[in-house]
């Protein structure tokens, strides 16, 4: 090990109670995207992160507007242009902290109980950023940077990252680099470090249908006016066979298949069934015929309801035929599938199935393409490395479930793939009350983020 990457590690040993400080700092701001009210705190934290980059010596620190919430932005180009350039990806927006009466210390007021650091954003994601911060300051502070550097917060995550898209589409060349690092994504447990390699995609719909044009008494129509909520119902439960399959035409088209060596890859993951019974408290699992828990999550796209809506629901008893439905109803989907592409095959199911006794309309709330990395990669490499060096094993490889549409985007527009880590834990209660980190694992993150820097460099 070269004498400045020793000298790096061993700076942030001597400046953790440094470092906790500056974390807590910047929890204590209530950047919430989600509500208006907190505009002002937005910009605050904005600023914060700008302050910080400059006091790290990054160049270009600054705040770019948006239609939404700003963009920070910081650079470093002193590794000279033989080396590679990495975008640092973060979002410096949290969650609201509803319900409030749930938490056992103030989410802005951050509380350290034992290993823990209890605060809202601890882990999603503001110490993630910080990690990186902690991990670059420690490496100029003994030396010169091994790479290039670009920095990229957003304040819009939490919401969709409405405001993303057209940025990196509009500053392609400020943000051109040759890798991305992520650590928005987490850890399957503290002795077990992560790589995210896989992502799905979503698009989620909104699906009405229409019978009577008002409400009418189930005794007088029942039977012979169809029910808006029982063809709702049919319709749902048809999206699926008996084999757990989504039925929707051409669903499956374009669904990469798993072959033999990324399922033993995944069959060390320690997700097994009995894992997601504990996780979930269900008393048995559901899903596609043919494929492993693990698999079906990550690997295999899905469709889901979301809720359903119809008729009186209120306490006690009301005997209405309803004059309407609804459903909310979400796809998760692997690469290779196109969202506009399972739009029209929703769209192809209900021109089939749905019973012409009633109207439907389905809109299209949302969509983002899924990602998927090379495993072999410089940048997978390096962190994989980093990991073996600082947790003494080699990291476990995963599919993510749920979506992170930045990854996408960063392919989309830069032609970039990310190295997805982060150092969250299942029990961190990201996007729920007593949101937390845990500390030891987060400053092990700091020096895999130091050891990356230095392998990718080499």
């Amino acid at each position: 090990m070269s004498q400045t990457r020793t000298a790096a590690i061993q700076y942030i040993h001597e400046n953790r109670s440094r470092f906790l400080e500056e974390f807590i700092d910047i929890l204590t701001i209530p950047s919430i995207s989600t509500e208006s009210e907190y505009k002002q705190d937005m910009q605050r934290c904005a600023d914060w992160l700008v302050e910080k980059l400059g006091a790290l010596g990054m160049d270009n620190a600054r705040v770019y507007p948006t239609a939404g919430e700003p963009v920070v932005y910081g650079e470093s180009y002193s590794a000279g242009s033989a080396a590679p350039t990495v975008l640092v990806y973060g979002h410096y927006d949290v969650q609201p902290v509803d319900p409030l009466h749930l938490w056992e210390s103030d989410p802005f007021d951050p509380d350290v109980r034992g290993d823990n650091l209890y605060a809202r954003g601890a882990t999603d994601m503001k110490g993630q950023i910080m990690a990186a911060l902690f991990a670059l300051e420690a490496i100029k502070d003994n030396g010169s940077l091994p790479v290039n550097v670009k920095f990229l917060f957003e304040g819009e995550e939490e919401i969709g990252s409405p405001s993303l898209d057209a940025f990196i589409a509009d500053h392609k060349e400020l943000l051109a680099c040759d890798l991305v690092l992520n650590p928005d994504a987490g850890m399957l447990a503290a002795d077990l470090p992560t790589i995210t390699y896989a992502l799905r995609g979503l698009v989620y719909f909104e699906l009405r249908l229409y019978g009577p044009d008002h409400d009418l008494h189930s005794g007088m129509f029942g039977g012979v006016v169809h029910n808006p909520a029982q063809a709702l119902c049919e319709l749902v439960a048809g999206t699926h066979d008996e084999q757990g399959r989504v039925t929707l035409p051409g669903f499956y088209d374009k669904v990469r298949s798993i072959d033999d060596k990324e399922r033993e890859e995944l069959a060390r993951l320690p997700v097994d069934e009995a894992f997601y019974i504990k996780q979930s408290g269900v008393p048995g699992l559901w899903g596609e015929s043919g494929y492993s828990p693990v698999e079906r999550v990550g690997a295999r796209p899905t469709l889901e309801v979301n809720g359903l809506l119809s008729g009186f629901t209120g306490e006690g008893s009301k005997t209405v035929l309803p004059a309407w439905s609804m459903a909310k109803i979400s796809c998760r989907l692997v690469p290779d599938q196109d969202p506009e592409e399972v739009h029209q095959q929703m769209l192809d199911y209900l021109a089939s199935n749905a019973p012409s006794t009633v109207r439907y309309e389905l809109e299209k709330l949302s969509s983002g393409s899924s990602a998927i990395s090379d495993r072999e990669s410089i940048g997978v490499k390096a962190m994989s490395q980093a990991f073996d060096t600082v947790w003494g094993r080699r990291p476990i490889f995963r599919r993510e479930g749920g979506s992170i549409p930045v990854v996408a985007m960063f392919q989309e527009f830069l032609g970039v793939e990310s190295v997805n880590i982060g150092f969250s834990l299942p029990e961190d209660n990201l996007h729920a009350p007593n949101e937390k980190i845990h500390l030891p694992t987060w400053q092990r993150g700091i020096e895999a983020i130091i050891q990356f820097f230095y392998n990718l460099s080499e």
